[in-house]
């Protein structure tokens, strides 16, 4: 299962898995996607593909998710959880309801999915869990405050539950990616930020291939770039914590 599959990396995932000859369940909100995507793979690949509309906004839509793929009798044993979103601006301009369903999107959605699947999973001694997070988990984020703090939760809740589960068969991965050239650059009002000055965005076909790989070895944290796995690892933390904190709300100015 993938979620956030209408686009970017989770479309990218999607291919890969299909690719390799695996059914999938792909979910997103936007219905006439999904169905292109679904054309797409069952003609290239022969794969047989399920398609849930869904809003993760919607506290309610894991469990309606759970149930439909509990009646049509799939089994889950890979499970992308890629669906998220961010947004830009002071956290005291930003309208509350759009940080909640960010929450609800980038966080809540994403550890209801896993404690609804992972029960399965343990029963059958078998399972990938990969997570998408962000190199922002690594970080706090002046003029994005709730989404890198909601990526931090995803990277911690990743390794706890890797430890929980290593004598179980199933392996959690959390990916850690920094730009992809995505629509989330513009959707999360990052466009115009100087962080797209310093930093080149990756193509998502990339990201996704080279992540895929790491979920299948089973990796705790996956990066798509080595510098920034060097820069978040042996870097900041011996960065002073003021001077961290103005850094990081440089990249986020336009």
């Amino acid at each position: 299962m993938i979620t956030g599959a209408s686009s970017g990396i989770g479309k990218e995932f999607a291919r890969i898995h299909a690719k390799k000859g695996n059914d999938l369940v792909i979910v997103a909100r936007r219905y006439d996607r999904l169905m292109e995507l679904k054309e797409e793979l069952v003609q290239n690949y022969k794969v047989e593909v399920h398609v849930i509309v869904s809003d993760l906004s919607d506290l309610s839509a894991p469990e309606a998710i759970f149930q439909e793929t509990g009646n049509r009798g799939i089994v889950i044993d890979y499970l992308i959880n890629n669906a998220g979103f961010a947004g830009h601006g002071f956290f005291h301009e930003r309208p509350p309801k759009n940080d909640l369903q960010m929450i609800h999107v980038n966080v809540s959605s994403l550890m209801l999915l896993t404690k609804l699947y992972l029960p399965g999973m343990i029963e059958r001694g078998r399972g990938r869990i990969l997570n998408v997070s962000s190199v922002a988990s690594f970080l706090p984020g002046p003029m994005q405050s709730v989404y890198y703090a909601s990526k931090a939760f995803v990277t911690s809740f990743s390794q706890a539950l890797s430890e929980e589960l290593k004598d179980k068969g199933i392996t959690v991965t959390a990916l850690c990616p920094g730009l992809v050239n995505t629509e989330f650059v513009e959707s999360s009002g990052m466009g115009e930020a100087k962080i797209m000055k310093f930093q080149k965005a990756v193509p998502a076909k990339r990201t996704a291939s080279i992540r895929y790989r790491d979920m299948m070895r089973g990796k705790l944290l996956s990066f798509d770039r080595t510098i920034m796995k060097l820069l978040i690892r042996w870097l900041t933390p011996f960065i002073p914590r003021r001077t961290l904190l103005k850094i990081s709300r440089i990249t986020m100015e336009r």
